[in-house]
């Protein structure tokens, strides 16, 4: 009996000796600190995976990274852009990421720019620093955005812009950013490539962007798709 007894002993030994590790423990969603997990999880659907190539503007587009700082891209991060398709992630703004988190995905997307990739030329900046004058904008539009938008922004070789759903979901800002960084990847150039060596001025894109925004519930031309 007491040969058994030692026989049990170490058969329970041997066993507990040959149990696989322990699973690692579960990190809490709001302690995942994984840039590209983030981003993979939160941004890619709509800003493409690596920054390009989405619907919405490339994050990873060296004019964008010349023009919106760590405070900008923290605070639509965490924010989101009301009354647009850009949501609020923070948590304390009704999303699913800690302050921490946001910081992450911000570092992420900075590491992204790259020195000199502008070649000492300088964008407008960000921020309008005047107002825009929608008089003059129409003409700024004729002279930079007639030849592919069309007249009055109906569409031609690109889409309509002052299409009242489209201006519904974008914020004057939005504008303003699309209008100086482009959409390369759709051909749309940066506000150097408009009109071949004659770039846009800031008061250029504050103009055409206060232009655009006054279209905003303009009763809809004959012949518009409704």
């Amino acid at each position: 009996m007491k040969g058994g007894a030692i026989l049990l002993a170490a058969l329970a030994m041997t066993a507990c000796g040959s149990r696989p590790n322990a699973d690692p423990p579960v990190i809490p969603p709001n302690k995942v600190t994984d840039f590209k997990y983030l981003y993979a999880r939160n941004c890619a659907g709509c800003h493409g995976a690596d920054g390009k190539g989405g619907a919405a503007i490339s994050l990873g587009d060296p004019v964008y990274l010349a023009i919106a700082d760590d405070a900008t891209i923290n605070h639509i991060t965490a924010n989101g852009v009301p009354g647009t398709a850009m949501p609020a992630f923070a948590q304390n703004t009704g999303g699913m990421l800690a302050d921490d988190q946001i910081d992450v995905i911000t570092r992420g997307i900075r590491a992204w720019a790259k020195p000199d990739a502008l070649h000492d030329v300088n964008p407008p900046p960000y921020a309008a620093q005047n107002p825009g004058d929608p008089a003059r904008g129409a003409g700024v539009y004729d002279v930079y955005c007639k030849s592919c938008h069309g007249a009055e922004g109906r569409g031609g070789k690109a889409s309509s812009i002052v299409d009242s759903s489209f201006l519904a979901l974008v914020s004057d800002q939005n504008l303003r950013t699309t209008v100086i960084v482009g959409r390369p990847e759709m051909g749309a150039p940066d506000w150097r490539g408009n009109v071949p060596g004659n770039p846009m001025s800031p008061q250029d894109v504050s103009d055409v962007v206060a232009w655009l925004s006054a279209q905003r519930g303009q009763p809809k031309l004959e012949g518009q798709i409704r």
